[in-house]
Parts: C-alpha cells; structure tokens; sequence
C-alpha cells in the first residue's frame, strides 16, 4: 500500500488533456446546419405532441421518417415536451464544405429527460434529415 506521503505527491502528469493538433480536429459545423437541425428537432417534437401538423415535416425529412415520427404521435402522451439542447457535430467533411453532420439534442416530457439523435444531409443547397432515433 502506497504511503499517504506518495498519495499527495505532485503528480509527473499534466492534469489537463491536451487538445489535438488543428489537422485533426473536426471542422465545426456550418452555421445553416446548426439553424436546420435545431428547428426541424423542434418541428419534430411539436408533431409528436400534436401541436403542429405532420405536413410542415414533409419538406425537412424523407418520407420513411415522416412516418416514422406519425407512428411516434400515435401513442398518448402526458404533458408537452421542451427542448434543452441541441449539439450539432460535422461528419465526413469529403473535401471543404461539410456535407453531413450528426446531431444529438435532449427534451423534457412530464419531468423526464428523453434524447434525440439524427443525420443531417446537405443536397442541392439545402439541408435534410435522414436518420432519426426518438428516445
């Protein structure tokens, strides 16, 4: 067993992690990612608890997830949900512009924390969700 003197010793480590080379880091988000993907999640949400109508999430999302989250709407609910936050993260930068990005958000509903994660994808100039888990 170590002595109580070596337990309080300096220790040789730093204590704080280092941060990557810039080369390896990943690029941050664009801007319209991070707008698109907060106000669809919300959209989403609305839909879920039937204070928005399922044909504004037709424009935002493939027809498989619009279905998707009109089975979700189907099942009763107490309570309606809020947003707490929203994360955006880049993936796959394929060159400059970043063409996709994960995104991960969690939401209050009768006082319990739920989560919320999709893909986003950029075509043609504007941004799409094509993946969605609801938790």
């Amino acid at each position: 067993m170590p002595s109580g003197e070596a337990l309080h010793r300096a220790s040789p480590r730093p204590l704080r992690p280092r941060r990557p080379p810039l080369h390896l880091r990943e690029p941050p988000p664009p801007k319209s990612a991070v707008v698109f993907a907060e106000t669809a999640l919300r959209q989403v949400i609305e839909v879920i608890d039937r204070r928005r109508p399922v044909a504004q999430l037709r424009p935002l999302m493939t027809p498989l997830l619009v279905e998707r989250v009109i089975a979700h709407a189907g099942v009763a609910r107490r309570g309606s949900a809020t947003m707490l936050r929203v994360r955006v993260r880049s993936v796959d930068p394929g060159g400059d512009e970043v063409c996709a990005a994960e995104v991960f958000a969690s939401f209050t509903r009768a006082g319990r924390v739920h989560a919320i994660a999709a893909r986003i994808e950029q075509s043609r100039d504007r941004w799409r969700m094509v993946a969605l888990q609801i938790g």
